[in-house]
């Protein structure tokens, strides 16, 4: 999709991290945004601050988890500015903890977000990119869909599945000769406030047990982890600006590129895991990807 100019971008979780830089950078190309997000205050600043710099933009309250939410954006957009002819599914949040205490509400969480709300997003959005015979959809991924760290197991499933999927949509895409590109946003350790995901989970996914959230919060909530999770927000923040980021999805749109790594920090990991896949050995003991940005950021 070479001109952007005029046309129509959906982006979800759009208030921060790397949908806001999208979201910015999208408006900064003359596009008409429709910027979603489930809080309501960095939605209305986001869209304030796009519209200060001159762009054409409108927020949405909506909870990528449910399809009714979901469905309304769409019927937003098309209301305010017309069907999408960019959609990018990247609300997204950090369920973590060990596969064996992890309660199961924090999965339903997990995947209902990063798995269920790419699935929302392109069910919603899709069939009128096919019609119209164009269009754009980027799914946010992570390199923790090509890996799998110790202590993710909710994480690194919803993101292996968003990337299958994605490859599958592709496919299907290019099967049909339909004209709707796809990209698969692989990012690495981005500086964006996803470990404090929980501010952000709805009561539907809470566990009404004593224990709740601890398993979660102790292994990537850094609201909950005290001095360590001070530390690991910090290193976070030292990571690599979403606006690179955002430069990177505008450059995959307009080149219909379906695989976006924003770095290749974990190149090594990946390659590692694929050799054990092609010799069809037990996987050996890996490092763990939060050693791997301690590691980067020496």
């Amino acid at each position: 999709m070479d001109e952007l100019n005029g046309k129509v971008a959906v982006v979800t979780g759009g208030a921060s991290g790397i949908g806001k830089a999208v979201a910015l950078a999208l408006a900064a190309e003359s596009m008409k945004v429709v910027v979603a997000d489930i809080e309501q205050p960095p939605l209305d600043s986001t869209v304030a601050e796009i519209e200060m710099a001159g762009g054409v933009a409108s927020g949405v309250v909506c909870d990528v988890s449910d399809w009714e939410s979901v469905d309304r954006l769409r019927a937003r957009c098309e209301s305010v500015f017309g069907p999408a002819d960019v959609v990018m599914n990247n609300a997204g949040v950090a369920g973590g903890g060990s596969i064996s205490a992890l309660d199961l509400k924090a999965w339903e969480w997990t995947l209902a977000v990063n798995l269920w709300g790419v699935i929302h997003g392109v069910k919603a959005f899709l069939p009128a990119m096919i019609e119209r015979g164009s269009g754009h959809v980027i799914n946010t991924a992570s390199i923790a869909g090509h890996l799998t760290s110790t202590g993710m197991g909710a994480y690194n499933a919803s993101k292996h599945a968003v990337i299958a999927f994605s490859e599958t949509l592709q496919q299907e895409m290019l099967e049909g000769d339909t004209g709707v590109g796809v990209t698969c946003l692989c990012p690495g350790f981005v500086a964006t406030n996803i470990i404090n995901s929980e501010r952000n989970r709805q009561e539907r996914y809470l566990d009404p047990g004593p224990d709740l959230g601890s398993d979660v919060g102790d292994s990537l909530d850094g609201t909950q982890l005290g001095d360590a999770g001070s530390a690991i927000a910090d290193l976070y923040a030292a990571q690599m600006d979403p606006a690179k980021v955002a430069e990177q999805v505008v450059a995959a749109i307009r080149a219909n590129q379906f695989w976006l790594f924003t770095d290749d920090l974990a190149d090594g990991m990946i390659r590692e895991r694929h050799a054990d896949i092609e010799r069809k050995a037990t996987p050996r003991k890996r490092s763990h990807l939060v050693e791997l940005m301690l590691e980067g950021d020496s």
